[in-house]
């Protein structure tokens, strides 16, 4: 890769160039779940994008404990490393942090708001990010458990779209 272009940027420059990056990552992640759904089917679309972001935020998870020096294991770890995770800063999870557990949440999904907007109507994503966050945390320590209050295909409040939590096992070890 080429960066010599960034070598000349100012920071306001650097940080309008990571706005553009991070819009772009999740157009291309909404124009290929759709493609793939015209293509095959809704189902099939689902399907593969479990398996995408199962994959996508296990390496995620690696190369950003490498890059930011993130050494902590548990919880702390686990949150240090999803504030850098880029569907984090595009969704804006909130993430309440304590001893026992974090707690994620999503008030507004610009992708389910997105599809409303435009009647396709919401999309299954609970097992997606089911998978997506057991991957993630598994890197981080394979001791975190992931448990899902709701995300869509469930009910949920009209103002909030899923609701996470991650806690350790707190089992002994055999």
């Amino acid at each position: 890769m080429d960066f010599s272009l960034f070598e000349k940027m100012e920071a306001d420059q650097l940080r309008s160039y990571i706005r553009f990056l991070l819009w772009h990552y999740r157009v291309v992640d909404a124009f290929w779940f759709i493609k793939v759904g015209e293509r095959f089917d809704q189902q099939t679309a689902e399907q593969i994008n479990e398996e995408v972001w199962e994959k996508a935020a296990g390496m995620a998870a690696k190369d950003l404990r490498n890059r930011f020096q993130i050494e902590a294991t548990g919880l702390e770890g686990f949150v240090q490393a999803l504030r850098f995770f880029p569907w984090c800063i595009l969704v804006g999870y909130q993430i309440e942090q304590t001893q026992e557990q974090v707690t994620l949440t999503v008030p507004s999904c610009p992708t389910q708001v997105a599809r409303l907007d435009r009647g396709l109507g919401e999309y299954n994503c609970k097992e997606m990010h089911r998978r997506e966050f057991v991957n993630f945390a598994r890197v981080i320590d394979d001791r975190i458990q992931v448990h899902c209050d709701f995300a869509p295909p469930d009910p949920h409040p009209d103002d909030l779209f899923c609701r996470w939590h991650f806690s350790l096992d707190s089992s002994p070890d055999d």
